[in-house]
């Protein structure tokens, strides 16, 4: 294995944003771990795509699957390049603040902010021996608060949440050099999706620059297509 090339984390990545960010990654010649909540998702992920693409079960909700991931990485390749916080659950269009309920709430927080941030303590120490570290933490603009209005209150708060956890994050980082923002995909035609959205590839492009920029670059912010969206 070429332990020079880039190497790079995704999380949720049997499908859909995740998995075209882990082969837009691969054809960019990163190394590339393909993450799923169940192993046989991830193996069959992977098993499409060129380029050096290595499944790995991943529950971002399990502290000790989190623990043990990062030391394969570790022991494997000594740092993390990229970290994609990509994993969410939950797209509650029907829900509303005033009657949601609160137990899926709770399971949202668990898996789109909880999980992503436990993934974040995991991986610094090894995104920190990186000479090009960089986290993007898959958003939306369904956690803007300047465009918030009524609907999805779980995904919504979940991604708002996320968004500050990336301006700490990045705050905190900066003087390692590591790159941390959010990205919005946009509305893509996925699962979680729906139909009628853009194309997955585009979506994932967004996740690409972010996660392929230059020294120098920004940190700290919210994107889309490369482009600062309100928070």
């Amino acid at each position: 294995m070429d332990t020079d090339a880039p190497i790079s984390l995704v999380t949720g990545a049997n499908r859909g944003i995740g998995r075209e960010t882990a082969r837009q990654l691969a054809a960019l010649g990163h190394t590339v771990l393909l993450c799923a909540r169940r192993p046989e998702d991830a193996e069959r992920a992977a098993a499409g795509l060129a380029g050096t693409v290595r499944p790995h079960r991943l529950d971002v909700t399990s502290q000790e699957e989190v623990d043990a991931l990062a030391r394969v990485v570790e022991s494997r390749y000594g740092r993390l390049d990229v970290l994609v916080n990509n994993a969410a659950i939950n797209y509650d269009t029907g829900d509303r603040a005033v009657d949601v309920d609160l137990e899926s709430v709770r399971r949202t927080l668990e898996t789109n902010l909880i999980g992503a941030w436990r993934a974040a303590e995991a991986f610094v120490p090894l995104l920190r021996r990186s000479a090009h570290g960089r986290i993007v933490n898959v958003s939306s603009g369904s956690g803007s608060l300047t465009e918030m209005g009524a609907g999805t209150p779980a995904y919504g708060v979940s991604k708002a949440a996320l968004n500050a956890l990336t301006r700490k994050l990045a705050a905190e980082l900066r003087a390692d050099g590591v790159l941390v923002n959010s990205v919005c995909p946009g509305w893509v035609a996925t699962d979680m999706g729906g139909p009628g959205g853009g194309p997955v590839e585009e979506g994932a492009a967004s996740v690409l620059w972010a996660a392929t920029l230059p020294d120098g670059g920004p940190t700290g912010g919210f994107f889309r297509h490369g482009r600062p969206l309100d928070w």
